[in-house]
């Protein structure tokens, strides 16, 4: 490639990272502006403090934070979750994860650092514009792994049980259950409570990753 070529490229980064810087300002504008309890988790910061990268034999490992669909590693890198992994094991935003890429090229995730994490229930609805299932909860919009409202069988308006991160703004939520709507039958209240972290254990495990996932079971 030559410099000509090159040139290009960076251009083009580093656009896209002003890109990026500008769409997280803008929605912390609007989180501040709806005044959501809580500071907002800054993945990319939190993760150069608490990642790692190091050598395991043949093996690379990188520890880096849970963005709600991601591993973001201490570079600012994303890699790629399972979506039934992280939905069988509940990851929250903010949970701190390990990643072994091994000398044939599967990636391993381990949960290492659960974050504090409370249960609130919400109502299950479903997005117009990108037709995606969200949850509303006292007033807030999170998003959620598809594979999580597939594996509960879920439906717009059945109440969730969902886990958020305890004293930060999250924009996902992990799905722990799903009480399916009985018609005629008046809505719950959304309510929110404090769940020690020793009450829910992280569910963990290893799997292989996107490159590899005719080796995971479905949800």
């Amino acid at each position: 490639m030559t410099d000509q070529e090159i040139e290009p490229i960076a251009v083009v980064r580093q656009l896209l990272a002003e890109a990026k810087a500008s769409i997280q300002s803008a929605e912390q504008i609007l989180d501040d502006a709806a005044g959501t309890p809580g500071k907002r988790i800054n993945i990319a910061a939190q993760a150069r403090k608490a990642g790692s990268v190091s050598v395991d034999g043949d093996s690379r490992i990188i520890e880096g934070l849970f963005d709600g669909q991601h591993m973001v590693g201490p570079d600012g890198k994303q890699y790629s979750v399972p979506a039934n992994y992280a939905s069988k094991s509940k990851l929250v935003e903010g949970d701190k994860l390990k990643l072994t890429i091994t000398p044939d090229g599967a990636f391993i995730y381990k949960q290492i650092g659960p974050i504090d994490r409370i249960r609130v229930v919400g109502k299950l609805v479903r997005d117009e514009q990108t037709d995606e299932y969200q949850v509303v909860a006292a007033g807030i919009t999170y998003r959620v792994l598809l594979a999580s409202i597939t594996y509960f069988k879920g439906d717009t308006g059945d109440d969730v049980v969902i886990l958020l991160p305890k004293d930060q703004q999250a924009r996902f939520a992990a799905v722990e259950n799903i009480i399916k709507h009985i018609p005629g039958q008046e809505a719950a209240d959304a309510v929110t409570t404090d769940v020690p972290r020793e009450v829910l254990p992280p569910v963990g495990g290893d799997v292989e990753t996107p490159e590899t996932q005719d080796k995971i079971d479905d949800l």
